[in-house]
């Protein structure tokens, strides 16, 4: 679904402050938790979507205590969050009436989960080639969560509308998506 593809020198631009790069990925598993627990508060009535996001909800919560632990383990206190200008962007892309407000909400989460999906395979890929097993293993084993997260939210949104609409709105958004991406600077940062 992602447009385009994260550039070459995002891994060494995000990793040359991992304490700072792992904070921020706890804030990101944080608000993704938070964010389909919104949903569950706003939607309650969708359903099957009560469940999924929920379950959702709680394996993003996991993560960030698996993130924390790790970063415990490595003596670093996690750092203060600080504003995620990326997932502004695409909330920015929200329309304000239903279903459509619904179905961007779902699509900029699944975008948000996929960009997600990409940068910590990228990491695990960065990680095994520096020697750094734990890190490989770890960001591999949360990149897999991620896609299957993405498909989730894709699931959840395409009933919403005809195929033609939901396939219009998705093209749409992968391109901002990927103009969103692409005007932001490389940083110890997953997005």
């Amino acid at each position: 679904m992602l447009v385009s593809s994260t550039h070459p020198r995002w891994f060494e631009s995000a990793t040359a402050d991992l304490p700072a790069l792992m904070s921020d990925h706890l804030h990101c598993e944080r608000k993704a938790a938070e964010n389909a627990l919104s949903l569950v508060r706003r939607y309650p009535h969708r359903r099957g979507s009560v469940e999924a996001l929920s379950r959702l909800a709680h394996e993003e919560t996991s993560h960030v205590i698996q993130v924390g632990v790790l970063m415990v383990r490595r003596g670093w206190i996690p750092r203060a969050d600080t504003p995620n200008h990326y997932a502004r962007g695409l909330l920015g892309e929200v329309r304000g009436r239903e279903p459509e407000r619904l179905l961007d909400s779902l699509l900029v989460a699944a975008f948000i989960e996929a960009r997600s999906h990409e940068r910590l395979r990228l990491l695990a890929q960065g990680f095994g080639v520096a020697g750094q097993a734990e890190l490989a293993d770890f960001y591999g084993a949360l990149a897999v969560a991620e896609d299957r997260h993405a498909e989730i939210f894709l699931e959840l949104g395409q009933v919403l509308v005809p195929a033609g609409d939901f396939q219009a709105r998705l093209a749409a958004l992968a391109l901002r998506e990927a103009e969103i991406l692409g005007g932001l600077p490389h940083a110890a940062r997953v997005h």
